[in-house]
């Protein structure tokens, strides 16, 4: 009976907050991602991380260019390496495995001086991190990108080109369950047909 109630009431809400539309899967995922720094001592399965960087390249990018480059890693020791480098991604060490998000500077839109690979990397990583909330893992995206205390360190580690730019580290496991979605929604900030 509980759970008939909470079933109802979470139709209920979802209802209200849409619109008097029922929430679909990818709204519920997109709504229910969260960054997680706690895992179990799990490994993710190599179909699944496999999965999770097709997602990441099926996003869009500038003038269909996709400059990004998917470094993944699931050996122990170089996750422990990149976690002493990377003062924001303590979590890699705990972490089933991380896929680093690089971009190419040759391949961009634009030429090598141009920025569009910052945003089509985002765009990766965002697709990324909804891969891996809707395969029940957690993740969290940590940056390295542009500091320039971050960037050598790992390009050094992971022996990448000097056209390369590592822009984020994402730790992936299986989470602890410690972390909650954040309700996000602020009306104050949407601005219809001008500001």
């Amino acid at each position: 009976m509980k759970r008939m109630v909470a079933l109802c009431v979470t139709l209920m809400m979802t209802t209200l907050l849409f619109g008097g539309e029922p929430m679909n899967d990818t709204i519920k995922t997109i709504m229910n991602r969260k960054s997680v720094r706690a895992y179990k001592d799990e490994p993710v399965a190599k179909e699944k991380l496999e999965l999770i960087v097709k997602a990441g390249m099926a996003a869009p990018t500038a003038v269909d260019k996709r400059p990004w480059e998917f470094i993944v890693i699931t050996d122990k020791a170089l996750l422990k390496k990149l976690s002493d480098v990377l003062p924001y991604a303590k979590m890699a060490e705990k972490a089933g495995a991380a896929i680093l998000v690089a971009g190419d500077l040759d391949k961009q839109n634009g030429g090598r001086d141009s920025v569009y690979w910052i945003m089509d990397c985002s765009a990766a990583i965002e697709n990324i991190l909804l891969a891996v909330e809707s395969l029940g893992l957690g993740a969290v995206w940590t940056a390295i990108h542009p500091n320039a205390d971050r960037i050598e360190p790992v390009r050094a580690l992971i022996k990448m080109p000097s056209h390369v730019v590592p822009l984020a580290l994402i730790p992936i496991g299986v989470p602890t369950g410690a972390e909650k979605p954040k309700d996000k929604w602020n009306p104050k900030q949407v601005h219809w047909n001008g500001w």
